[in-house]
């Protein structure tokens, strides 16, 4: 497994819904299916719905808060970037109250809600998106088969848990 760093963070009015243990093992899991070779720096953070609207609306222009958000600073495959440099891939923000919610009106877990958002934003990390539908559904497909990989309910039956066609906001 590549030496990737995780760097996790939770604010005093959040929770850290997934442990520090399972986010690298996601994480690296995520990156090491991408064939990224190069050790890549990611920020987590765990935020109240207030701190999430506040950088909603600083980067989307969105004035509510939102489950993710994912800020992309550098690409693993960037020539600039020396020979064994890490790659700081960029910064993943979780809402965790938002996440909860959005977990309970769909019937599943918190967890399961925030693999799925995790593994979500480390794909727009890598340059995911799902703004047209072709897009979409590369993503979806992309995020079931890394689900399936990271998932505690391998081999008991896997829920779809992606929905992004639907989200075209």
């Amino acid at each position: 497994m590549n030496s990737h760093q995780f760097d996790i963070s939770c604010d005093d009015d959040a929770q850290l819904i997934l442990s520090e243990k399972e986010l690298q093992l996601v994480g690296n899991t995520v990156l090491e299916e991408e064939g990224i070779t190069r050790p890549c720096l990611v920020s987590i953070s765990f935020v109240s719905d207030e701190h999430m609207r506040q950088l909603n609306r600083q980067f989307r222009d969105q004035d509510r808060p939102t489950d993710v958000l994912s800020v992309e600073c550098e690409r693993p495959n960037d020539p600039d970037l020396f020979e064994g440099e890490p790659c700081e891939l960029g910064d993943i923000v979780l809402a965790t109250a938002y996440i909860t919610r959005q977990a309970q009106s769909f019937g599943w877990t918190p967890q399961d809600e925030c693999r799925l958002l995790f593994v979500h934003g480390l794909l727009h990390l890598l340059g995911y998106d799902h703004l047209e539908d072709e897009e979409a559904a590369r993503m979806e497909a992309r995020e079931d088969k890394l689900l399936e990989l990271v998932s505690p309910h391998k081999g008991k039956g896997h829920v779809t848990l992606t929905r992004h066609r639907s989200e075209l906001t």
